[in-house]
């Protein structure tokens, strides 16, 4: 398993037993950086510890803060603006570049119902 799937794999278990996302904002706002296609892709963590890593490691985001999302906004809010705009969800970006999966909102809001329906969240 690469690097960037195992990441993805403990962002849904984390999620999925935390009921939470984490993502970062500094005083100009949230990051959506354009990946490598030239789409953006807004981050989003399973932990705050791990976003907070991610402050720590990468020099565009110093200065960030961790934000503390619960499910239903992250749901109801983020994930339907990001599929409004044509942007990306990027789970548990890691290391000293920040990379890992940009997946479709779409994927993500699927996930949700299907794990709201068999887990009655």
């Amino acid at each position: 398993m690469s690097q960037s799937a195992s990441q993805a794999a403990i962002f849904y278990r984390d999620v999925e037993s935390s009921k939470k996302v984490w993502t970062i904002k500094d005083s100009g706002g949230f990051p959506a950086p354009k990946n490598r296609d030239g789409i953006r892709a807004m981050p989003f963590w399973s932990s705050k510890s791990r976003a907070e890593i991610i402050i720590k490691t990468v020099k565009a985001y110093k200065g960030f803060e961790p934000v503390e999302l619960d499910l239903n906004t992250f749901y109801n809010y983020w994930l339907k603006i990001l599929k409004s705009h044509k942007q990306l969800v990027g789970i548990n970006w890691s290391g000293k570049k920040a990379v890992g999966y940009d997946i479709p909102p779409e994927h993500i809001i699927n996930w949700i119902d299907k794990i709201r329906d068999t887990k009655n969240i």
